[in-house]
């Protein structure tokens, strides 16, 4: 703040007793300290606002940059969200499969049917057999029972 040495706060004291006297010097030394501490507390006060309003500054831009970017989001939601809505709209308006019906759809069933006996009836037994097709439906359960070890098999004796 103020850059006073030695040299400078002697000259000052001598000046000071000079013409305030000796009496009265350390009554203007101790009025001249108050004065001091309450000009440091008062630029101490001054700093401390001055840092306050630079960070209210810095969270008013903040804020304002997050609420653009809310806005720009939101924009895009809305965007995508209205595409979205029209692309739905459109597909509504032009179904690509027309509804069939009944019959329509029963001839298709038994040609299917007749096409898949064609396809599994083709394949001999014992070719599925070898290969290791299965031909029949269970559970896991049974099919952990039927490939489990002979020595680990429980009989229902066994459970008590």
């Amino acid at each position: 703040m103020i850059d006073l040495g030695l040299s400078k706060l002697a000259l000052i004291g001598v000046v000071a007793l000079v013409v305030v006297g000796p009496e009265r010097l350390p009554k203007v030394a101790r009025m001249a300290g108050t004065l001091f501490g309450r000009a440091q507390r008062y630029i101490s006060d001054v700093k401390a606002e001055v840092s306050r309003e630079i960070e209210l500054d810095e969270l008013r831009k903040m804020h304002k940059d997050v609420q653009e970017a809310a806005t720009d989001v939101e924009q895009s939601i809305a965007s995508s969200f209205s595409e979205l809505e029209s692309d739905v709209q459109e597909a509504l308006r032009n179904p690509l499969l027309e509804p069939q019906e009944p019959n329509q759809m029963a001839v298709k069933a038994k040609d299917f049917r007749k096409k898949k006996l064609a396809r599994t009836s083709a394949i001999p037994s014992w070719y599925k057999k070898q290969s290791g097709r299965r031909t029949r439906v269970i559970s896991g359960a049974a099919r952990v029972a039927k490939y489990r070890p002979a020595g680990a098999r429980k009989t229902p004796a066994s459970f008590h």
